[in-house]
């Protein structure tokens, strides 16, 4: 058996929609050789049925853009000397840069280098971005 103790210093996302938080972890790039951190895939919630946690040691910036844009129902909990000190609710971003890439090869993203990857909301409900140069539309809910 695995026990996940608190943090003393770090952060804890919670309420990650079952099958996110890999992706999410991936997307924050924190690297996982270096730091302490724990995954919790697939657990109960009272609130959501199923749910998945992220928490890291030691680290306290994030970008909460990229929670946003993966799963804008998370919450974002810092924690000091063991205690909640913020709770953080992000929001999906309307605006994102150089989070996600643009798939589309023709693009100048795609050929030209130093060209940020720029997306714009264009479909909240079905978390939709269009790319700001060629208009190739990403869908962060199939992603």
């Amino acid at each position: 058996m695995v026990v996940v103790d608190s943090i003393k210093k770090g952060i804890v996302i919670d309420h990650i929609h079952a099958g996110r938080g890999m992706r999410l972890l991936n997307y924050l790039d924190i690297n996982v050789e270096n730091e302490t951190v724990a995954i919790i895939m697939n657990a109960i919630s009272r609130k959501n049925g199923r749910k998945d946690i992220i928490k890291i040691e030691n680290i306290i910036d994030i970008d909460l853009t990229v929670v946003g844009l993966i799963d804008p129902g998370a919450t974002v909990n810092i924690i000091e000397d063991h205690v909640i000190t913020k709770k953080l609710k992000p929001a999906l971003p309307a605006r994102v840069e150089n989070v996600i890439k643009c798939r589309n090869p023709r693009c100048v993203t795609s050929v030209e280098d130093g060209i940020p990857n720029v997306f714009i909301l264009t479909d909240a409900e079905n978390q939709e971005y269009r790319c700001e140069y060629c208009d190739e539309i990403v869908s962060m809910l199939k992603d």
